[in-house]
């Protein structure tokens, strides 16, 4: 549970700190699609979970991912490893965790159900 609250208190950060970090290119496009209000916390959370430890996602968050867009999915992306609190991390393989985690998104809504 004290690991949910720190990775609360890292995505707060996130959507506070990233804000004035990011460029303005990311935050004309985060704005312009209203990117931070399409996903509830609790998503948001379990999002940032998939990409930056391996950890699995729910139905009900994939569905408001996909709502939420690739554009602001990979913009957000952005703008959270431009923060200093992610310096330390490989670039390379979060942006490969982050396609990866959109791919497993979309596949987990494509697929029929099991009450289908």
């Amino acid at each position: 549970m004290a690991s949910l609250n720190v990775y609360s208190v890292l995505v707060v950060l996130f959507l506070t700190c990233g804000a004035v970090m990011a460029t303005k290119d990311n935050d004309q496009i985060i704005k312009e699609n209203n990117c931070e209000t399409k996903m509830g916390l609790p998503c948001v959370l379990e999002a940032f979970m998939s990409i930056f430890k391996t950890k699995g996602i729910s139905n009900k968050c994939c569905d408001e991912l996909v709502v939420l867009g690739k554009v602001c999915h990979t913009t957000l992306g952005k703008r959270t490893l431009e923060s200093p609190l992610f310096k330390d991390l490989n670039l390379a393989t979060i942006i490969v965790k982050s396609i990866q985690t959109w791919n497993n998104f979309l596949a987990l809504i494509d697929s029929p159900s099991p009450s289908s």
